[in-house]
């Protein structure tokens, strides 16, 4: 191992062989946490060659189970975002892309950090269900073409290994690691094609477009390397996407959306996600085609009856899209208000997804508890008037929270006297 990490420190490019010894004597901890500390941190610095990380996603992948989806009939596609404040496209694309006849195969995380994941705010409906077996999860994806279940505890363990040391030695942030780490678990998902969210800005990750850039073409590289056919956009997180933050908000907010009725930024995104799916699925012949069907199933109605479905075969409680007041409800809603007239020049997405994951809706930890009613309602987007005294937004929460929360919520708003233009929400797609 010490001529391992010599050899990456020195810049040079890892075998097939290398790389599959440095993660297999791992697992079976033959090689301690200091030497592949060391190893991680020479990846930081020098990087990995796209055969590399073919090799290493490869063997991150062959750690733990794979999903073997054969058995559902035609293209299963699947997406995935790098994670951002108001994110519920999931909740929104798996329905509407069902709609129109393709398979929807999805194993969701829990959230860590700002808010919770695909599966912490699907169980903020009450009675429903993540945890399916796997003939029942192939059983639901053949008769109505979606299910979504939680992350099984043996898929990539190595990749959570190495992930858990990363976090402690400052490596997380680097693009090779990240790439292989998020593609990995796609992979051993088992989907044929991959569209990715990549997100940039104040709330993801990536902070430039430079390495928001570099992080797309690299999983997607991966991805067709695996004989995934795979794509990413580049998406805006400066401000929250949508109004909600918070599991049982964002809910009621993808009912919203998926009935016509929802905000225009989280509504477009979707779309495009959707679109890209429903092409690569063959089941379009052009994006534009695909997104012309997709608002039709909203307009019919026809995608809310597909969640519909969805929730109860999952053993939810199906009428919460009739009748959203029967999701969690905080005890109070505490109105935000503007301190000033003028116009929202920009809204930190960062400060409002840390505030949501203090009020409770979000993990600090892996064994913190979500609430599901807590969150944030905004009131107002970039671009938009507000008067004085006008709320800016509004607080969901289930105790009596110190002033500084609401302080902290206003400081998140930068208002100007000049109409700011919304956010451009999409940056670039890459194939």
């Amino acid at each position: 191992m010490v001529d391992l990490i010599e050899k990456k420190r020195d810049n040079k490019e890892h075998s097939y062989e290398e790389i599959q010894f440095i993660i297999n004597q791992y697992m079976q901890n033959k090689i301690p946490d200091y030497q592949i500390s060391a190893w991680a941190m020479a990846i930081y610095f020098n990087s990995m060659s796209e055969l590399e990380l073919t090799y290493l996603t490869e063997a991150l992948v062959a750690s733990g189970e794979q999903l073997d989806l054969s058995d559902i009939n035609g293209i299963k596609v699947d997406k995935h975002s790098t994670g951002g404040v108001g994110d519920t496209t999931t909740l929104i694309v798996a329905p509407l892309v069902a709609s129109l006849g393709v398979p929807v195969a999805k194993m969701s995380g829990r959230g860590l950090g700002y808010t919770g994941g695909t599966v912490d705010k699907l169980n903020s409906i009450p009675g429903f269900n993540t945890d399916l077996s796997m003939s029942n999860f192939i059983h639901l994806v053949n008769q109505q073409k979606l299910a979504i279940i939680g992350q099984t505890k043996n898929l990539t363990p190595a990749d959570k290994k190495l992930y858990s040391l990363r976090d402690v030695t400052a490596t997380v942030d680097s693009i090779p690691l990240i790439a292989s780490s998020i593609m990995s678990k796609k992979i051993a998902a088992g989907a044929d094609c991959l569209i990715l969210d990549v997100k940039l800005g104040s709330g993801a990750f990536m902070k430039t477009l430079d390495s928001a850039e570099n992080l797309a073409s690299t999983m997607v590289k991966i991805g067709k390397n695996h004989n995934k056919k795979t794509m990413a956009i580049i998406s805006n997180m400066d401000e929250p996407l949508g109004y909600m933050i918070g599991n049982a908000l964002e809910v009621k907010e993808a009912i919203e959306t998926l009935k016509g009725n929802g905000p225009k930024d989280l509504e477009e995104l979707s779309l495009v996600l959707a679109s890209y799916m429903v092409y690569f699925a063959n089941k379009a012949t052009s994006v534009k085609q695909a997104q012309v069907m997709l608002r039709e199933t909203i307009s019919s109605g026809k995608a809310i009856e597909t969640f519909k479905t969805f929730i109860a075969s999952q053993g939810g409680n199906s009428t919460v899209v009739d009748n959203v007041s029967l999701l969690p409800k905080a005890r109070y809603q505490i109105p935000v208000y503007s301190k000033e007239e003028g116009f929202v020049s920009a809204i930190s997405a960062h400060q409002i997804g840390t505030i949501a994951m203090l009020l409770g809706a979000g993990r600090t930890t892996k064994t913190s508890v979500i609430d599901p009613a807590v969150g944030i309602e905004l009131r107002k987007k970039v671009g938009e008037h507000v008067k004085k005294n006008e709320p800016l937004a509004f607080l969901h929460i289930n105790d009596n929270k110190p002033s500084n929360i609401i302080s902290q919520v206003e400081s998140s708003f930068t208002i100007s006297t000049e109409k700011q233009e919304p956010n451009r929400l999409i940056y670039k797609t890459i194939f």
